[in-house]
């Protein structure tokens, strides 16, 4: 009788323990934001195509966690701008890609942001406060924030007749996350580089990469057309050393 009693014990133990183990998997934590320039610059630079091919790409790779791409818990796509200052642009959940192909996702990409309604401002600040305003309202705050530009990078604010990037506000952000990182795409060395000497910061992180660059990603020695995204180990390395660099951060006064 003891001895049944014991294998009940022993079987009923591991039986919890199963039920208690977790998936090898973590549970994402990642928040992504991604912001689509269309102003009349961006959308006649010539790179706004490739931009919207790379970025159907981008997101399907990591909603599927392609390679060692990481996951996302959120994901939001929106518009960087609008018909004037401060205005409210939809933010697009991650449900609007889920489950759908490169070329479904493309083609939603086109839906939303279609080159006959291009803004008239590019307004970054709006787009950083309706993030810091979304990161609040879904409880996502000390969580790891990405937040990926494809624009030209050129706000449209001057001082003394020349772009002011000082006028560009992090502020919103810094206190959110101790890891948020913006990648700004598709710009240029000049501006690329106000954007990291110029933005006054603390502890958001910036890395830039030029058109120049990005535009090279459907070369013929890094993507291999027809080819399953899942089976473009060289693509999702480019990915990784050009657009999901680990940056520093550096503070900026």
């Amino acid at each position: 009788m003891m001895i049944k009693v014991i294998r009940f014990l022993l079987l009923f133990g591991a039986l919890v323990l199963a039920g208690c183990t977790t998936s090898d998997e973590p549970n994402p934590r990642l928040s992504l934001f991604i912001g689509v320039d269309i102003s009349g610059s961006y959308v006649e630079s010539g790179h706004f195509d490739n931009s919207l091919k790379f970025l159907s790409q981008y997101i399907y790779a990591h909603l599927n966690g392609v390679g060692e791409l990481e996951k996302p818990n959120v994901l939001f796509v929106s518009s960087i701008g609008g018909s004037d200052n401060n205005d409210p642009k939809t933010f697009y959940p991650i449900q609007t890609f889920d489950n759908r192909s490169v070329e479904e996702i493309e083609e939603k990409l086109h839906e939303i942001f279609p080159k006959e309604q291009q803004n008239r401002f590019t307004d970054f600040n709006a787009f950083f406060e309706q993030i810091a305003l979304t990161i609040r309202n879904k409880n996502l705050i000390l969580r790891p924030v990405s937040v990926v530009m494809l624009s030209d990078g050129v706000p449209d604010i001057t001082k003394d007749g020349a772009t002011d990037f000082r006028s560009l506000d992090f502020s919103p952000l810094e206190k959110l996350s101790r890891n948020i990182t913006i990648r700004l795409l598709y710009t240029d060395a000049s501006t690329g580089r106000s954007w990291q000497t110029e933005v006054p910061r603390r502890r958001v992180k910036v890395w830039t990469q030029d058109a120049e660059v990005m535009t090279s990603w459907n070369d013929s020695t890094i993507y291999i057309p027809n080819k399953p995204l899942e089976e473009q180990d060289r693509f999702i390395g480019w990915i990784e050393d050009n657009v999901d660099f680990g940056v520093r951060a550096r503070r900026v006064d």
